[in-house]
């Protein structure tokens, strides 16, 4: 094959005069030093540019082709070695490379060869087997980059009457669940006029249909309940919350009046009852502002200023003191690191610093316990708590308990333990509302609202694990009419 005008008359590259077709000094050398080839004196008068060009279109058409013109290049004694088997493309018999325990492409290895291993990664015959990457009973890698603390504070001596954990790793921490995992969710083919309706009807003339109002309300999203209310409006010019209160009564009004209000909102006013009156439910300020998101205590910051004209740091101190008051103030900032990776650096140096504020000294450095509990991501210290029971002998809990007491304590308890598994701690609260005699209703309608968009399912798993017996069950037991109706409505199911 040719091109039009290439090569370039006179050969190609042109040759400067006087100068190699490469540019440089006549070529070749006059004495050209030795290469390796006893014929290469034969090729000395081929490196001229007409013979360059002739030898380039000759190849043009042939190259990679068996017809090379005869007499362009030298014979050699028995010729050239002829093409191998299955083309250039394959090497030699007996020089195969290795394919790491694999079969070379093409099938079967060549005759002489021994057979190859029948799966990935099994042993190559005549080489030593690679080395295991695990072994029985190997424990836990430890985090990339982690190095060991010389002057890490020495784990306390166990106390026979404190049970610790046995072995070096701490307890398995049950991974955080996100998404939806409540058991209300958005009713298909909602239609509020047409709920609005139903309602009405149910507490139109003497009387007041209670299982309608189950029926409509428990089977709708807090945000399908708003547009309810809205519509209600609209349609009878009436406001529904005030039908509910003139129609209801007891707990399961207020059950149903709590699901009638925005999460926040709702969150605002149970606050405000908290602190009103003589005597204060730190329990409840205590669940609210250690369980409940940035977000979600930033809107009730502002809600609650703004229903109730006073801001909600204002409340709190009027009400609380103290160290108490000092982790309530810190939840309710709603400021809480919310990245998701773990410097182990920063792990260890916590886990130092929470030591020697309560194990390693006479007396408690609480602020110290605030600071980093109050500030540091989810991940992180669930990172921490982990590697203070290993480190420790002692998991934070129960270090919490030997170091404080009072509200103070429940409020840390209840912070570690949202962070740990926030399914759980809900799960022994509902337990302890209906344990003994008498029921803690205003803690178990709290729950149950707050939870049944959110977690409930996951409260459900964790109380059966927990306590042996479903939280429907429990809930029936302790419970009664429609207010029992209503909460089994918001649970869901029996598991």
């Amino acid at each position: 094959m040719s091109y039009p005008g290439y090569p370039p008359a006179g050969g190609y590259p042109p040759a400067a005069p006087g100068s190699s077709p490469w540019g440089g000094a006549a070529y070749p050398h006059s004495n050209p030093p030795p290469i390796g080839l006893e014929n290469v004196g034969g090729y000395a008068t081929q490196f001229d540019p007409n013979y360059m060009a002739g030898m380039a279109s000759s190849l043009a058409g042939t190259f990679g082709g068996t017809n090379v013109p005869q007499g362009v290049y030298p014979s050699t004694p028995g010729g050239y070695p002829p093409v191998p088997p299955g083309g250039f493309g394959h090497p030699p018999p007996g020089q195969q490379p290795s394919y790491g325990g694999y079969p070379p492409p093409g099938g079967n290895p060549p005759s002489g060869m021994p057979s190859y291993p029948g799966y990935p990664g099994g042993p190559v015959p005549g080489q030593p087997p690679p080395p295991p990457t695990s072994y029985p009973g190997q424990p836990t890698a430890t985090y990339p980059g982690q190095q060991p603390m010389p002057n890490y504070p020495p784990g306390p001596a166990v106390d026979p009457s404190m049970p610790s954990y046995g072995g070096s790793t701490g307890p398995t921490i049950p991974p955080v669940t996100y998404g939806n995992r409540g058991t209300i969710t958005d009713a298909l083919g909602f239609d509020p006029l047409k709920d609005a309706e139903v309602l009405r009807k149910a507490m139109k003339g003497l009387g007041t249909d209670e299982q309608a109002i189950i029926d409509c309300l428990g089977s709708r999203s807090n945000k399908q309940r708003q547009q309810i209310i809205l519509s209600f409006k609209t349609a009878y010019g009436k406001d529904l919350i005030k039908d509910l209160k003139s129609e209801l009564s007891g707990n399961f009004e207020k059950t149903i009046l709590a699901m009638m209000k925005t999460p926040v909102m709702f969150d605002a006013y149970e606050i405000k009852e908290a602190i009103k009156g003589i005597g204060t439910d730190e329990n409840c300020l205590i669940e609210i502002l250690a369980s409940r998101s940035n977000e979600h205590i930033q809107e009730l910051s502002r809600v609650y200023k703004a229903e109730f004209k006073k801001t909600l740091e204002e409340a709190i101190r009027s009400d609380t003191s103290g160290h108490f008051q000092r982790l309530l103030i810190s939840l309710s900032q709603g400021n809480r690191d919310e990245s998701t990776t773990v410097d182990m650096a920063l792990v260890q140096k916590d886990v130092q610093e929470l030591y020697a504020a309560g194990e390693n000294r006479l007396g408690t450095d609480e602020s110290k316990f605030n600071a980093i509990l109050c500030t540091r991501s989810r991940t992180h210290l669930r990172a921490v708590f982990s590697e203070y029971q290993r480190m420790c002998n002692r998991d934070i809990e129960r270090s919490i308990c030997r170091e404080m007491s009072g509200d103070l304590e429940k409020g840390m308890l209840a912070v570690v333990k949202c962070l740990k598994n926030t399914p759980a701690f809900f799960a022994e609260r509902l337990q302890k509302a209906m344990k003994g005699a008498g029921t803690k209703d205003r803690t178990l309608i709290r729950i149950m609202v707050s939870r049944s968009e959110v977690d409930l399912l996951d409260i459900r798993a964790e109380y059966k694990r927990m306590y042996g017996k479903s939280l429907y069950a429990d809930i029936t037991g302790d419970t009664s009419g429609d207010y029992r109706k209503i909460l089994l409505k918001l649970c869901g199911g029996n598991d």
